[in-house]
């Protein structure tokens, strides 16, 4: 323990060193004029962006909507990618059955998809949920069965050898042994769920940081842009944090913690 505390406080420090020379960066650049305020607002424009979106009051309710949509997408795909990756990687008919339709659905464009999820969906939002689930779960169900598959066959061999049944050893051997991973295939899809956050509210959206983003873009308000890019990486960082803290908890066994 004595030996990872200075470890962690070196990665933090590196953290902050790296977000830091990012910032200095882009002042340099925007102050010095090097790039037009039109490509590159200066940092102190977009700060006051965040005011005036205050004062607007919708700062915080564009936010929410955005979290709301992001993760209620994301964890109906997880709810069912999980379980259907799990016996794709423990049954062969399912992975023949399964598999190949998993396989051809995760190279479909989403943006292609959102007519569809429309017509099929309306423009509340359902639609924008379904967006969000389509370009998580195909790419989820087969990285939690890629997770399964690392298990070492040879623990669930001894499992059965022991009288474990078919249940058990799903319980005790392939889950335990496979949820580091599917903890690590939960944290980078979350990931993706945000970057298609502007993609569910490109049309049909009157709220969100993505609607605000594509009608700030109409007025050349570049810095209410960097504002709503900003926003969204903060959330994404912070969610990303807490799967990692939520890992350590729940697989303290895992070697990458």
């Amino acid at each position: 323990m004595k030996q990872r505390i200075p470890t962690v406080r070196i990665g933090a420090w590196l953290a902050v060193a790296s977000l830091s020379a990012v910032f200095a960066i882009w002042a340099a650049l925007a102050y010095t004029g090097s790039v037009k305020p039109l490509f590159l607002p200066p940092p102190h424009k977009v700060f006051l962006s965040f005011g005036e979106m205050y004062r607007e009051g919708i700062l915080f309710s564009y936010t929410w909507d955005s979290v709301y949509r992001v993760m209620v997408g994301w964890s109906l795909a997880a709810l069912l990618a999980v379980p259907l990756g799990l016996l794709i990687a423990t049954s062969r008919r399912a992975s023949h059955m399964i598999a190949p339709v998993m396989e051809f659905a995760r190279y479909l464009p989403v943006v292609a998809l959102v007519p569809l999820t429309l017509l099929y969906f309306g423009i509340g939002d359902a639609q924008k949920f379904a967006i969000i689930f389509l370009g998580t779960f195909f790419q989820l169900v087969l990285m939690v069965a890629d997770s399964v598959g690392a298990v070492p066959a040879d623990l669930s061999r001894a499992a059965a050898t022991l009288g474990a049944n078919r249940m058990q050893t799903y319980r005790l051997v392939l889950f335990p042994g496979a949820l580091p991973g599917i903890m690590d295939d939960l944290r980078i899809t979350v990931g993706w769920a945000w970057t298609y956050l502007v993609v569910a509210e490109l049309v049909a959206a009157n709220s969100g940081l993505g609607y605000m983003i594509l009608r700030a873009q109409r007025f050349l308000a570049i810095d209410r842009i960097f504002a709503g890019l900003i926003i969204i990486g903060v959330l994404g960082l912070l969610t990303d944090y807490l799967f990692k803290l939520l890992a350590r908890v729940i697989t303290p066994w895992s070697e990458k913690r």
